[in-house]
């Protein structure tokens, strides 16, 4: 029988990252305005017009292109023991962060901001921000080294996780949620 699941998480927007958007559109949107006007005050240039109004659509749609871009997901797809990590990027594009065995799993479990990390150590941050109920898990990878992946897996993913860690590991979730 296979074990599969698979979860969608949206990443929760902080202060900051509405800030920057915000400050993103105001800036495009001046941006495009004032070169529609620029082109404009060039009307008896007709190519320094053209070339004008032509920089104006290309900043209105790289204005929508990036602030587009600052809406973020993270799918969790689990496999038969493989989890596989996605970043998606506006509901259109997709971007494949990391796949990794469970059963390579070196530590795993609850995250805390205490909690160390080397400075080789490679971070992939796929959460929702909320940090109450974030997971890690370190282990190694060819490409990235070690690695300590931070993300919030939902019940049906945490116990298909759970079901293929090494044993030494399930001992070690046992006695620390049992001192809780």
């Amino acid at each position: 029988m296979d074990n599969f699941s698979e979860q969608l998480v949206k990443k929760n927007e902080t202060s900051a990252d509405r800030n920057r958007r915000i400050m993103l559109l105001v800036l495009g949107i001046l941006l495009t305005i004032a070169l529609a006007v620029l082109s404009f005050l060039q009307l008896d240039k007709p190519g320094m017009a053209f070339l004008g109004m032509l920089l104006a659509v290309a900043a209105g749609y790289g204005t929508y292109f990036i602030v587009q871009g600052t809406y973020v997901e993270y799918e969790y797809t689990f496999t038969n023991g493989e989890l596989d990590i996605a970043k998606i990027v506006a509901k259109k594009k997709r971007i494949e962060l990391i796949s990794t065995d469970v059963r390579s799993f070196t530590d795993f479990g609850k995250y805390n901001d205490d909690m160390e990390e080397n400075d080789d150590m490679t971070v992939v941050i796929a959460s929702d921000n909320i940090a109450s109920h974030e997971y890690y898990a370190d282990f190694q990878d060819e490409e990235y080294g070690s690695v300590r992946l931070i993300f919030v897996p939902d019940e049906k993913t945490l116990g298909n996780i759970r079901r293929a860690l090494p044993q030494k590991l399930k001992a070690q979730l046992v006695r620390e949620e049992s001192e809780q």
